[in-house]
């Protein structure tokens, strides 16, 4: 009887241990909602959510490329030194993203005090000894090869865009965003211009027409035509940068119990793909400069298409981004992180995912599908105003193959 309760015992110890090491896994996950926590608020200050999931994508990669030197299943983002397999896999993976941070930030700011403050409680948790000293320099060591790298990527060039003009004429005078990020490299595509899609349709096609009206009476502030449902839908969708998509990404870790290394690569992966369609889509926007439909609307009558009536005073729901329109860009960025989990999930079915939008407060939304998913982000970004159908087709399927494009060319497995 002794030795049963004894066996019983030990086993009870074993389960334990082997649930505490399944959880910190949730190192990567508990890491990137920190990182997209702290630089979310800079989004402003740093001239678009597309600076936002740049920081964010170096940290999930200085994770990745930390973790994978201990354990190394994957070819690595930038080849490190042979790490020992002792090492701390959560010491090194939560170095790497607090020091890719603080990379980013003034170093006497409060965001950089708070990063600080929240790297050392994370390492005060794990117990001192040859692992913890050896992960905290893997991690150093990770986070510093990806900042060196990413130090001449172009994303910070002078925004040197020409406004169409002509002498004397007023035009509005807010800055563009993304102006520059035609011409960065990007983390794992060959160029920016690699999956530019063919140019907008006619203005004078029926196809234009059907959009354009689609989007005048559905997508304009005082519609009434658009319902609650649709109205709710477009205003949770103004939610922009890494808070929109890493919660998929991180869902999709825990909801799989992916391990440490796995759901680091899993997180890698999509926060590349995101950045990659950043560039991809600023690429396809400033090469053909085509109308917003604010722009579109009020000068209806200029298209020489008979169905497209000018309406004067038409306005979306909020403020136009400032970008050129086509394609979309929450579309090709839903495409990509949706067909990156699609090629690691084996398929487009879902555990369910949730969501909510710092733009929709107090409401969830839920998907089983990655089908349904793009659909909502393509109809919200109609509904809002910001995008004409046949831009938000274009851009999914734009997002689609930056997301395959990466799966099948990064972070590939050892054989």
């Amino acid at each position: 009887m002794k030795r049963t309760i004894g066996l019983f015992a030990v086993a009870i110890v074993v389960l334990a241990l082997a649930s505490a090491r399944q959880a910190r896994a949730d190192v990567i996950t508990e890491w990137d909602e920190k990182g997209t926590a702290f630089v979310t608020p800079l989004t402003a200050a740093w001239g678009g959510p597309n600076m936002a999931q740049r920081a964010m994508t170096m940290v999930d990669v200085a994770m990745f490329d930390a973790v994978n030197a201990i354990d190394p299943r994957y070819r690595p983002f930038i080849a490190q030194a042979p790490a020992q397999s002792s090492a701390s896999k959560e010491a090194a993976a939560a170095v790497a993203a607090g020091t890719v941070l603080l990379s980013l930030v003034s170093a006497d700011s409060k965001t950089a005090a708070d990063i600080r403050a929240a790297l050392a409680a994370h390492l005060e948790a794990i117990a001192p000894g040859d692992a913890k000293t050896l992960g905290i320099k893997i991690g150093q060591e990770a986070a510093s090869s990806v900042i060196k790298k990413c130090e001449t990527d172009g994303s910070d060039a002078p925004d040197a865009y020409r406004p169409k003009t002509k002498p004397g004429v007023y035009i509005p005078t807010a800055l563009t965003v993304g102006s520059v990020w035609p011409q960065m490299m990007p983390f794992v595509l060959k160029e920016p211009s690699q999956f530019r899609p063919a140019p907008p349709v006619a203005l004078q096609s029926e196809e234009f027409a059907r959009s354009y009206n689609e989007l005048r009476e559905y997508g304009g502030k005082a519609s009434t035509k658009r319902s609650p449902e649709q109205t709710e839908t477009a205003t949770f969708w103004l939610m922009v940068g890494p808070q929109a998509y890493h919660p998929l990404l991180r869902q999709i870790c825990t909801k799989k119990a992916l391990s440490v290394v796995d759901c680091a690569r899993t997180m890698a992966l999509g926060a590349i793909s995101l950045t990659d369609a950043y560039i991809t889509v600023y690429d396809a926007k400033y090469h053909y400069e085509f109308w917003r439909p604010i722009t579109a609307i009020r000068n209806g009558d200029m298209t020489g298409n008979a169905n497209t009536p000018r309406d004067a005073t038409w306005q979306p729901i909020a403020d136009t981004p400032g970008h050129p329109e086509y394609p979309c860009a929450h579309c090709i960025l839903s495409g990509a992180v949706t067909r990156v989990i699609e090629l690691q999930l084996g398929g487009s079915a879902l555990p369910e995912l949730s969501m909510t939008s710092v733009t929709m407060p107090n409401v969830t939304h839920r998907w089983t599908t990655l089908e349904a998913f793009t659909q909502e982000v393509a109809n919200a970004r109609i509904w809002a105003g910001f995008h004409y159908r046949f831009s938000t087709v274009v851009g999914t399927e734009m997002g689609r193959k930056v997301g395959q494009y990466v799966v099948e060319s990064a972070l590939l497995p050892v054989r």
